[in-house]
């Protein structure tokens, strides 16, 4: 699990029986096999799955007051390469997840949008989904959409980590619908 510090999806797959191990530049929240570094450095160890969620600071929609500044100063370009090569990676089954943004009109649009309410959360946080060799999520439960994640997180010290922190109902669907597909 790329640009994961919280060990949210890595400790999905685990509850499914799956090795799994979580990669960050921080380190982890929970205990589980994480290596604290570049994702870059390990993309080539031979994963048969790689679930990633790239920082979305220069990339989401909600950014866009602050976009010219990150053109000009080339953190959008340098956010955009690392998706990329997130991508691109020698891996046979990859997701990326991020909010709305840059990656829908500079890379590609994603495959699917989900709602952490269509899997067992009140909230809404529109991600998109760019797969390689997965089929789309399906959701597992929908419920009403009461508050939007992104607005419950003010001003804070901890306001990046908090608003990043990723959904334990689509990790479980995750884990479930593509932790069952085939090894290849």
């Amino acid at each position: 699990m790329a640009c994961e510090f919280s060990g949210i999806v890595r400790d999905a797959f685990l509850a499914a029986g799956h090795f799994a191990v979580s990669c960050d530049l921080e380190p982890t929240e929970s205990l589980g096999p994480h290596h604290r570094g570049d994702v870059r450095a390990i993309l080539d160890q031979g994963w048969d799955l790689m679930i990633a969620h790239p920082p979305c600071d220069d990339l989401s929609r909600s950014g866009t007051g602050s976009w010219a500044a990150k053109v000009a100063d080339g953190r959008q370009a340098a956010a955009l390469s690392f998706v990329s090569e997130l991508m691109a990676a020698p891996i046979h089954r990859i997701c990326i997840e991020n909010p709305p943004g840059r990656i829908s009109t500079a890379i590609r649009k994603p495959d699917q949008y989900i709602q952490p309410y269509q899997f067992g959360r009140m909230e809404s946080k529109k991600t998109g989904l760019w797969l390689k060799n997965l089929p789309l999520l399906v959701p597992t439960k929908v419920v009403p959409s009461i508050f939007n994640w992104v607005h419950l997180h003010g001003e804070s010290k901890d306001r990046k980590k908090n608003r990043s922190r990723f959904f334990h109902g689509i990790a479980e669907a995750m884990a479930t619908q593509w932790g069952s597909l085939p090894i290849l």
